[in-house]
Protein backbone atom coordinates (compact mmCIF):
# COMPACT_ATOMS: atom_id res chain seq x y z
CA UNK A 1 0.00 0.00 0.00
CA UNK A 2 1.42 3.05 -1.10
CA UNK A 3 1.84 5.43 2.10
CA UNK A 4 -0.08 8.44 3.46
CA UNK A 5 1.09 11.59 3.00
CA UNK A 6 2.90 12.89 5.87
CA UNK A 7 0.43 15.72 6.67
CA UNK A 8 -2.62 13.28 6.75
CA UNK A 9 -1.16 10.92 8.67
CA UNK A 10 0.26 13.38 11.56
CA UNK A 11 -3.49 14.93 11.56
CA UNK A 12 -4.88 11.64 11.15
CA UNK A 13 -3.26 10.37 14.86
CA UNK A 14 -4.11 13.44 16.53
CA UNK A 15 -7.89 12.40 15.44
CA UNK A 16 -7.54 9.14 16.42
CA UNK A 17 -8.95 9.75 20.38
CA UNK A 18 -11.35 11.82 19.53
CA UNK A 19 -12.76 10.30 17.05
CA UNK A 20 -13.11 7.22 19.04
CA UNK A 21 -15.26 8.81 21.62
CA UNK A 22 -17.70 9.94 18.82
CA UNK A 23 -17.35 5.98 17.20
CA UNK A 24 -18.79 5.12 20.92
CA UNK A 25 -21.90 7.05 20.50
CA UNK A 26 -22.63 5.81 17.12
CA UNK A 27 -22.27 1.78 18.20
CA UNK A 28 -24.28 2.82 21.29
CA UNK A 29 -26.95 4.54 19.79
CA UNK A 30 -27.20 1.52 16.53
CA UNK A 31 -26.00 -1.09 18.11
CA UNK A 32 -29.21 -4.57 18.02
CA UNK A 33 -27.77 -7.38 20.29
CA UNK A 34 -29.37 -10.45 21.26
CA UNK A 35 -28.19 -12.87 23.83
CA UNK A 36 -26.99 -15.08 20.27
CA UNK A 37 -25.06 -12.30 19.06
CA UNK A 38 -23.38 -11.28 22.43
CA UNK A 39 -22.41 -15.34 22.51
CA UNK A 40 -20.67 -15.17 19.34
CA UNK A 41 -19.37 -11.64 19.23
CA UNK A 42 -17.52 -11.69 23.40
CA UNK A 43 -15.18 -14.61 22.44
CA UNK A 44 -13.96 -13.15 19.29
CA UNK A 45 -13.59 -9.85 21.24
CA UNK A 46 -12.00 -11.71 24.28
CA UNK A 47 -9.04 -13.09 21.58
CA UNK A 48 -8.36 -9.80 20.39
CA UNK A 49 -7.94 -8.37 23.93
CA UNK A 50 -5.77 -11.31 24.91
CA UNK A 51 -3.74 -10.91 22.28
CA UNK A 52 -3.46 -7.33 22.53
CA UNK A 53 -2.27 -8.46 26.43
CA UNK A 54 0.31 -10.44 25.33
CA UNK A 55 2.01 -7.66 22.93
CA UNK A 56 1.78 -4.91 25.41
CA UNK A 57 3.46 -7.08 28.17
CA UNK A 58 6.22 -7.89 25.38
CA UNK A 59 6.34 -4.18 24.58
CA UNK A 60 9.13 -1.98 25.86
CA UNK A 61 8.00 1.23 23.67
CA UNK A 62 11.33 3.28 22.08
CA UNK A 63 13.76 0.70 24.42
CA UNK A 64 14.08 -2.26 22.37
CA UNK A 65 12.62 -3.60 19.13
CA UNK A 66 9.91 -6.34 19.88
CA UNK A 67 11.05 -9.32 17.48
CA UNK A 68 9.41 -12.44 20.07
CA UNK A 69 6.34 -13.22 21.27
CA UNK A 70 3.25 -12.27 18.97
CA UNK A 71 6.00 -9.69 17.34
CA UNK A 72 7.42 -12.79 15.98
CA UNK A 73 3.86 -13.48 14.08
CA UNK A 74 2.97 -10.02 13.03
CA UNK A 75 4.81 -6.06 12.92
CA UNK A 76 1.47 -4.89 14.85
CA UNK A 77 -0.22 -7.57 16.98
CA UNK A 78 -1.96 -4.58 18.89
CA UNK A 79 -3.57 -3.59 16.15
CA UNK A 80 -4.39 -6.93 14.85
CA UNK A 81 -5.76 -7.34 18.51
CA UNK A 82 -7.94 -4.38 18.10
CA UNK A 83 -9.39 -5.50 14.59
CA UNK A 84 -10.70 -8.75 16.36
CA UNK A 85 -11.81 -6.67 19.54
CA UNK A 86 -13.85 -4.49 17.36
CA UNK A 87 -15.17 -7.50 15.25
CA UNK A 88 -16.45 -8.66 18.48
CA UNK A 89 -18.29 -5.83 18.90
CA UNK A 90 -19.67 -5.65 15.68
CA UNK A 91 -21.06 -9.37 15.69
CA UNK A 92 -22.49 -8.77 19.03
CA UNK A 93 -23.98 -5.69 18.08
CA UNK A 94 -25.36 -6.77 15.28
CA UNK A 95 -25.52 -4.30 13.09
CA UNK A 96 -23.80 -4.44 9.70
CA UNK A 97 -23.30 -0.96 9.16
CA UNK A 98 -21.10 -0.43 12.17
CA UNK A 99 -18.99 -3.17 10.69
CA UNK A 100 -18.30 -0.85 7.53
CA UNK A 101 -18.02 2.30 10.04
CA UNK A 102 -15.13 0.39 11.92
CA UNK A 103 -13.76 -0.88 8.98
CA UNK A 104 -14.04 3.01 6.95
CA UNK A 105 -11.92 4.27 10.74
CA UNK A 106 -9.16 1.55 10.44
CA UNK A 107 -8.43 2.17 6.54
CA UNK A 108 -8.51 5.33 7.23
CA UNK A 109 -7.51 6.45 10.69
CA UNK A 110 -5.04 3.13 11.85
CA UNK A 111 -3.51 2.08 8.85
CA UNK A 112 -2.38 5.72 8.45
CA UNK A 113 -0.88 5.50 12.41
CA UNK A 114 0.58 2.60 11.65
CA UNK A 115 2.97 4.17 9.02
CA UNK A 116 3.75 6.30 11.06
CA UNK A 117 4.46 4.21 14.09
CA UNK A 118 6.80 2.11 11.38
CA UNK A 119 8.88 5.61 10.43
CA UNK A 120 9.57 6.33 13.74
CA UNK A 121 10.88 2.49 14.24
CA UNK A 122 13.05 2.76 11.57
CA UNK A 123 14.88 5.69 12.47
CA UNK A 124 14.88 4.68 16.06
CA UNK A 125 15.82 1.24 15.60
CA UNK A 126 18.00 -0.02 12.69
CA UNK A 127 17.30 -3.50 12.67
CA UNK A 128 13.84 -2.30 11.87
CA UNK A 129 14.56 -2.78 7.99
CA UNK A 130 15.86 -6.07 7.90
CA UNK A 131 12.94 -7.10 11.09
CA UNK A 132 10.17 -5.63 8.67
CA UNK A 133 11.50 -7.83 5.68
CA UNK A 134 10.98 -11.13 7.76
CA UNK A 135 7.31 -10.88 9.46
CA UNK A 136 4.55 -9.10 7.66
CA UNK A 137 2.84 -5.63 8.89
CA UNK A 138 -0.81 -7.09 9.75
CA UNK A 139 -1.74 -10.99 8.62
CA UNK A 140 0.02 -12.66 10.88
CA UNK A 141 2.53 -15.60 9.60
CA UNK A 142 2.03 -19.03 10.72
CA UNK A 143 5.32 -19.64 12.40
CA UNK A 144 7.49 -17.76 14.36
CA UNK A 145 10.01 -15.50 12.70
CA UNK A 146 13.60 -15.65 14.33
CA UNK A 147 13.71 -13.38 17.45
CA UNK A 148 16.54 -10.93 17.97
CA UNK A 149 14.76 -10.19 20.84
CA UNK A 150 12.88 -12.78 22.53
CA UNK A 151 10.65 -10.11 25.02
CA UNK A 152 9.04 -12.65 27.27
CA UNK A 153 5.92 -11.24 28.59
CA UNK A 154 6.18 -9.09 31.33
CA UNK A 155 3.53 -8.17 33.70
CA UNK A 156 5.42 -4.36 34.94
CA UNK A 157 5.48 -3.89 30.76
CA UNK A 158 1.33 -4.53 30.60
CA UNK A 159 0.98 -2.00 33.65
CA UNK A 160 3.11 0.49 32.38
CA UNK A 161 1.53 0.38 29.15
CA UNK A 162 -1.76 0.66 30.07
CA UNK A 163 -3.51 -2.16 28.52
CA UNK A 164 -5.73 -2.63 31.16
CA UNK A 165 -7.61 0.63 29.58
CA UNK A 166 -8.68 -1.52 26.51
CA UNK A 167 -9.97 -4.87 28.16
CA UNK A 168 -12.24 -2.07 30.97
CA UNK A 169 -13.66 -0.40 27.09
CA UNK A 170 -14.07 -3.86 26.26
CA UNK A 171 -16.12 -4.96 29.68
CA UNK A 172 -18.29 -1.46 29.02
CA UNK A 173 -19.35 -2.22 26.02
CA UNK A 174 -19.93 -5.64 26.10
CA UNK A 175 -22.02 -4.51 29.44
CA UNK A 176 -23.65 -1.93 27.52
CA UNK A 177 -24.94 -4.63 25.30
CA UNK A 178 -25.70 -6.86 27.35
CA UNK A 179 -27.99 -3.95 29.33
CA UNK A 180 -29.56 -3.14 25.99
CA UNK A 181 -30.50 -6.96 25.68
CA UNK A 182 -32.53 -7.29 28.80
CA UNK A 183 -33.14 -3.65 28.94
Amino acid sequence: MPPFPKRYADAVARLRVPSGFVLVVVFAWFSRPTSHSLALGLPLGLAGLALRAWAAGCLAKNQQLATGGPYAYTRNPLYLGTLLVAAGLVVASRNIGLGIIFIAIFLLVYLPVIQLEEQHLRKLFPEYASYAERVPALWPRLTPAPAKNPNPFQTALYLRNQEYQAGAGFAAGMLFLLWKVLG
